[in-house]
């Protein structure tokens, strides 16, 4: 069994992270594959998946694990038919952030001793959009942003995800938060239905991109005419601008959102050069 020294860093949880999708294995992998990121995917309910990264953005380039996976999340969740909740954690600090469409991000923070700094209002907003009950769930939500001297992040994330199975999320038991990412992306490759994530040829995205469009809904909606060209063009539009701020601030995280932005808005477009419609 491992250790709590192998398990935490100087002063608390080695970096990590889950990105949890609101979407089969299927729908989720041709997507995850375009942020470049070692991954493994499996399920975590019924409607939900969770992506366990590697880490190599925190671990090799000293980002900080939120400012990564919340870039992920959005590259993820822009333009897709799914939310996705990133829940993230460090030696300092862990929280969560839910990113649906081109909606205002919104999320929670909790310092590493339990303690919360976030606003009271993001969880009401966070509940609304995720589907969970306005009154009980909501009330369940209340105490997390409660002090409470028991509760550390861990107990603060695992009551995140308490209250999430009410809408569907059952995450297995050994992708418990606060673990670091490596030994989590080894728990998630052990599991029958997990499988791994990796950066395909470009050739090989758009193969399967086309294959795949019928199944995959609105962030494959290349043959839907007029409106899908827009999208194309929006996903660019919206890329570009994302990819220059990170690749100047150095940060993994948005520079892969705005690259995965473009690479998706790219396609669009050329596919509805070579595939016209009537």
């Amino acid at each position: 069994m491992p250790t709590e020294a192998a398990r935490t860093g100087p002063a608390g949880p080695a970096p990590g992270a889950l990105l949890l999708c609101r979407a089969v294995p299927g729908a989720v992998a041709p997507v995850a594959r375009l942020l470049r990121e070692p991954m493994q995917l499996t399920r975590a309910g019924d409607e939900w998946s969770v992506l366990v990264p590697e880490g190599g953005p925190w671990r090799d380039g000293g980002e900080p694990v939120d400012r990564v996976v919340t870039g992920w999340a959005t590259a993820l969740a822009v333009g897709a038919p799914w939310p996705v909740l990133a829940l993230w954690w460090d030696a300092d600090h862990a929280g969560f952030m839910l990113v649906s469409g081109f909606r205002r991000p919104v999320g929670f923070v909790w310092l590493g001793s339990g303690v919360p700094v976030g606003e009271d209002e993001a969880m009401r907003t966070f509940a609304a959009r995720v589907g969970l009950d306005p009154v009980l769930d909501v009330q369940a939500l209340d105490r997390l942003v409660k002090p409470d001297s028991a509760a550390d992040v861990r107990t603060r994330l695992r009551g995140l995800l308490a209250v999430l199975a009410r809408v569907g999320v059952s995450l297995p038991s050994e992708l418990a938060p606060g673990e670091p990412a490596d030994r989590l992306r080894e728990a998630a490759a052990l599991r029958p239905d997990s499988f791994p994530i990796a950066w395909p040829m470009w050739r090989e995205v758009a193969e399967r991109h086309t294959a795949d469009h019928s199944r995959l809904g609105p962030w494959m909606p290349w043959t839907g005419g007029p409106s899908a060209h827009v999208l194309a063009l929006a996903q660019v539009a919206a890329g570009v601008p994302l990819l220059v701020w990170g690749l100047r601030r150095r940060s993994g995280g948005w520079a892969a959102a705005g690259g995965l932005l473009v690479a998706h808005g790219a396609l669009g477009l050329a596919y509805g050069v070579t595939h016209p419609r009537d």
